[in-house]
């Protein structure tokens, strides 16, 4: 290799260096390596698959064109697995509680063995929501050379002329609950939400995390968005295998990739095309990873300046193949570009710069489609994922505003427990216009695992709620939910945080202009209450869930588990 010194060659010198290092060899022959190989670079493939989820389904077949192209490129792929979680399929359920936790036990697995066999790159082949973070904290962590292959969206289903993602089978059911549409209708929704292999089709959690992947030049431009059933899929893994063997041997590691400015061009990136709340959390969590200095309000002060563009689910009309279909994130990227608002002298993991790399894409939307409107002509004149304070809330918490009639609420606290019962109220018409449902103990502790709360805000949403009913959680949300909600609520019930010290009827505003969470209650009420509260018994005391609950911290830092020591 050209710098036998640098860091990122450690292993081929390890495995050829000295006598001792023959039961390396000896043990690496028996999974193909010939003489030739050992002074090739070591790749690691992460690879995410699973039938578990659709998602997933479809990341072997890449993870062999990954393995092979980094082969034929000149280094030695060694594949591994990591897990996925669906959320979509746990949803609803005590499993949900396991996505979060998943993230972290992907970004260690992946740790784990790229430490343990001391690789020289990182390639990571995912799909579900969590296999992204996990993989870009990750790569943090080690700072190797790394790329990330993702594994496509899913193509929209089709019903009566209508496009079908998942979030469309979970408003149907509030539909069905609220008797507005048939329990046939409610089965045809359903048969045809997930027409095969693909993460869910709207800028939800998964598109989000790919597209943050691509503005931060840790992946291959085009690839967040394409259709993961399309040959084009194939042949960009192919080149990401390659790509990454050149950035090995040029020493590019993932913190070069990783700086404040990559996170704020991601972030402008989000707001641009309406992504995930959840993006905010993981983002969060990477910075940490990368010992990157950036905080929630970070997000609100790029949120400001930031136009939201591009018309896509949750709250828009289109899905994310119609994004690119005309121009994908490079349009986006491109656009902000052209406005100043994107760091354009960024390296990537190809060698070039963000500028240099959208050199030929246009700085204007195609015409004849309004996916992507003209920046000056934007869906709405900033961006959707607005930070929320004030006494509910002292830490922060986080609301998506798009798609909204109205940006403030006041009224009295509905007070759930857990999501299964704000769900079951929902559904027995005990929510009315103007109250504001009040979702606590489900946040990174006291969940734990923060579960989504995605069932009952489409409930609300398929009851004909949304405009009037907020809702209030230390959860968090769906990249699918949209309305009045807001999630992340820190500090959490679980550690003496002011949503747990709520009782029914006190009144609740919520307001994302003035970026208020409040409880009309003076400071000696609150004091009197936490003086009387307790801690929850912990409802998981072994395993992996009493471990992320003991370790776990607080969302407005990302909810990480692996804080200094």
């Amino acid at each position: 290799m050209s710098d036998p010194t640098h860091p990122a060659n450690r292993n081929s010198r390890n495995v050829t260096q000295g006598t001792s290092r023959a039961p390396n060899r000896a043990m690496l022959r028996a999974v193909g390596f010939g003489d030739d190989d050992f002074d090739k670079p070591i790749v690691g493939v992460a690879n995410a698959h699973s039938t578990i989820t659709p998602c997933n389904a479809g990341l072997g077949a890449l993870a062999d064109t990954s393995d092979a192209a980094i082969r034929t490129a000149g280094g030695m792929p060694q594949t591994f697995g990591t897990i996925t979680i669906s959320d979509g399929i746990s949803m609803g359920t005590e499993g949900m509680k396991a996505s979060l936790v998943s993230r972290e036990v992907i970004a260690d697995s992946i740790e784990t063995v790229c430490r343990g066999q001391s690789m020289d790159g990182i390639l990571a082949v995912g799909g579900c929501d969590k296999n992204m973070p996990g993989a870009l904290i990750a790569m943090a962590r080690l700072d190797l050379p790394a790329i990330f292959v993702y594994g496509g969206t899913i193509e929209p289903g089709h019903l009566d002329g209508e496009d079908l993602t998942i979030v469309s089978v979970f408003e149907a059911v509030g539909q069905h609950a609220a008797g507005r549409i048939p329990l046939e209708t409610l089965q045809a929704v359903e048969a045809h939400a997930c027409p095969g292999n693909g993460s869910c089709g709207g800028m939800y959690t998964a598109n989000s995390m790919s597209s943050v992947f691509e503005a931060m030049g840790l992946a291959l431009p085009y690839s967040s968005t394409m259709a993961a059933e399309h040959p084009e899929k194939a042949r960009s893994a192919a080149e990401s295998g390659e790509v990454l063997v050149d950035a090995v041997r040029a020493g590019r590691n993932a913190r070069r990739m990783m700086t404040r400015e990559a996170f704020e061009n991601a972030i402008r990136v989000l707001m641009a095309v309406g992504g995930s709340t959840n993006a905010v959390l993981h983002l969060l969590a990477a910075a940490r990873a990368a010992e990157v200095e950036l905080d929630i309000d970070d997000f609100e002060r790029l949120r400001r300046t930031t136009p939201h563009f591009a018309d896509l689910k949750p709250s828009g009309r289109y899905v994310t193949v119609d994004l690119h279909r005309v121009g994908g994130i490079p349009l986006v990227m491109k656009m902000l570009l052209e406005a100043g608002l994107l760091h354009g002298d960024l390296p990537t993991v190809t060698g070039r710069t963000i500028a240099e790399t959208l050199e030929d894409v246009p700085a204007t939307p195609p015409e004849g489609q309004d996916v992507v409107r003209p920046i000056d002509q934007p869906k709405y004149p900033h961006g959707h994922l607005a930070i929320l304070k004030g006494n509910l809330a002292e830490e922060g918490a986080v609301a998506k505003t798009s798609g909204l009639t109205t940006t403030r609420i006041t009224g009295p606290a509905r007070v759930f427990e857990s999501e299964e019962d704000a769900m079951a109220a929902i559904l027995d018409d005990a929510i009315r216009t103007g109250d504001v449902v009040v979702i606590r103990n489900e946040g990174p502790r006291g969940g734990p695992g923060m579960r989504e709360m995605l069932s009952p805000t489409s409930a609300i949403i398929g009851r004909g709620l949304g405009d009037g009913v907020g809702l209030v959680t230390d959860g968090r949300f769906s990249g699918g939910t949209y309305g009045l909600v807001v999630g992340h609520v820190a500090p959490e019930a679980a550690v003496g945080g002011t949503i747990g010290l709520l009782e029914e009827g006190d009144v609740v505003t919520i307001d994302a202009e003035t970026n208020t969470l409040s409880v009309d209650l003076d400071d000696a009420t609150l004091a009197a209450r936490r003086a009387a509260w307790t801690p929850p018994e912990p409802r998981y005391t072994r395993g992996v869930m009493a471990k992320f609950a003991r370790q776990v911290g607080s969302a407005a830092k990302g909810a990480t588990t692996d804080e200094p020591v």
